[in-house]
C-alpha cells in the first residue's frame, strides 16, 4: 500500500471502506433506541390529526380569499 504524504496513513482501499462503513452502520444500528407500538401508533396519530386540521385551515383560507377576490373584481 501507499501512503499519503499528508498525514503518514496508508490508504485504505474502496472495499474496505464500504465493509466499514457497513460494519460501523451495523454497530449504530445495534445502539437506536426505537419505540414501542404503542407510541407509533400516537405519534401516527398526532400526524394526521394535525394534518386533517391544517388541510382544513388552508381550504378555508383559499375560500375566503378566493370569495374576496371575486367581490372584489367582480367575476
Amino acid at each position: 500500500m501507499s501512503t499519503n504524504a499528508n498525514t503518514g496513513e496508508a490508504k485504505v482501499g474502496i472495499f474496505s471502506r464500504i465493509a466499514r462503513f457497513f460494519r460501523n452502520a451495523k454497530g449504530e444500528m445495534k445502539r437506536v433506541v426505537w419505540p414501542s407500538r404503542k407510541q407509533v401508533l400516537n405519534n401516527t396519530g398526532a400526524v394526521l390529526v394535525f394534518m386533517i386540521l391544517s388541510a382544513i385551515a388552508i381550504g378555508g383560507f383559499d375560500l375566503l380569499l378566493g370569495t374576496i377576490i371575486k367581490l372584489v373584481f367582480g367575476s
